[in-house]
């Protein structure tokens, strides 16, 4: 049997290859189409292909709860255990443990990539790759700075009832100007183009339609929708009947917030000049600004406090350890290491 451990940052860049079928040839996709006006809304991630699983001879029947040792997935003669998949994803860092939490799909990359991991291994170790004098040194170099760092760890890390309750609402109290969120504005649009550098006979253009969008639009009833629809030259937001979505009140340009405040619920805007033409902007709804509760930040505050107080610990130790070994540096000879090493590249 073959074990290693897998880095995350291996599975992340195998997770990606092993993800597309064999013998397929992948691109990149096309950027989604974004509104030109005044907020951009990100297209929804597009789901992974579900990979195939494991033979049923690779894996336990045992529905049940997962024993450490069982086999989850196999290639060739090297078998992955549960074990050693808690083991990755509890190496991951918050973000990507959110990420395999929304997405079960990408558990099942995960191990892929493991079994991936596990291939070239056996081909390097058959080669001997290990012994080069050049990978010995580095694996002699990632040895040290994982002994180091895990050390580091245990002796830095504060107590499991660190922080206190009464902690954790100091700090909360101390900067509850951070978890405000700003007033947000759900908006929509009708976009008639018109470029900065455009001749004479294209502006008279776009301000007939213009005047045309804005007659339609400021009639009793109008159907600002189907307006958006048939009129408005942004295709990516005229597929959505205009809607640009919620957009915080920090993040609108200048001169949409200036008429957007204030605005009554479905008014719109007068014409709004940017730079890519002409805006009438509708308010579909407003969302308060307010404060995040200590509940709804609790967690991350926790995670906050206790690694700056583990950082802070780690810049005492390492102190206390040079005062009491203090080091001696030949700072001549380094001063001359670089550039020795320059001269005799250029020769």
């Amino acid at each position: 049997m073959i074990k290693t451990t897998v880095t995350a940052r291996l599975l992340v860049a195998l997770a990606a290859a092993v993800a597309a079928p064999a013998g397929a040839q992948t691109r990149p996709s096309p950027p989604a189409a974004t509104p030109p006006g005044p907020a951009r809304t990100a297209a929804p991630p597009v789901a992974p292909n579900k990979p195939a699983q494991p033979s049923a001879a690779a894996i336990a029947e045992d529905r049940g709860t997962v024993k450490g040792d069982e086999v989850i997935a196999r290639v060739g003669d090297s078998d992955v255990t549960a074990d050693e998949v808690r083991a990755v994803v509890a190496s991951l860092d918050a973000r990507n443990k959110s990420a395999l939490a929304r997405d079960p799909t990408l558990l099942s990359q995960t191990v892929r990539a493991i079994l991936a991991n596990r291939l070239v291994l056996k081909e390097a170790l058959a080669k001997k790759w290990e012994q080069q004098p050049a990978v010995v040194a580095q694996l002699a170099r990632a040895r040290e700075s994982l002994i180091v760092e895990t050390y580091l760890q245990s002796v830095t890390a504060p107590p499991d009832a660190y922080p206190s309750e009464a902690d954790i609402k100091g700090v909360y109290d101390a900067n509850v100007a951070a978890f405000l969120i700003p007033r947000r504005f759900q908006l929509a649009q009708i976009v008639v183009t018109l470029a900065k550098d455009a001749d004479k006979a294209a502006e008279d253009a776009a301000r007939k339609k213009l005047d045309d969008v804005v007659k339609k639009v400021k009639q009793p009833g109008a159907d600002f929708a189907g307006l958006a629809r048939s009129l408005s030259d942004d295709t990516a937001t005229a597929e959505r009947d205009g809607e640009i979505g919620w957009v915080s009140e920090p993040d609108l340009r200048t001169e949409i917030r200036s008429q957007v405040i204030g605005l009554a619920k479905t008014a719109t805007t007068d014409p709004i000049r940017l730079d890519d033409g002409w805006h009438v902007v509708k308010l579909l709804d407003t969302e308060a600004s307010r404060t995040r509760s200590l509940g709804e930040v609790r967690e991350a505050l926790v995670q906050r406090i206790k690694a700056e107080r583990t950082d802070a610990n780690r810049r005492t130790y390492m102190a206390d350890l040079l005062k009491q070994t203090p080091p001696v540096v030949n700072e001549l000879a380094l001063s001359k290491l670089f550039d020795a090493k320059s001269d005799a590249t250029a020769r």
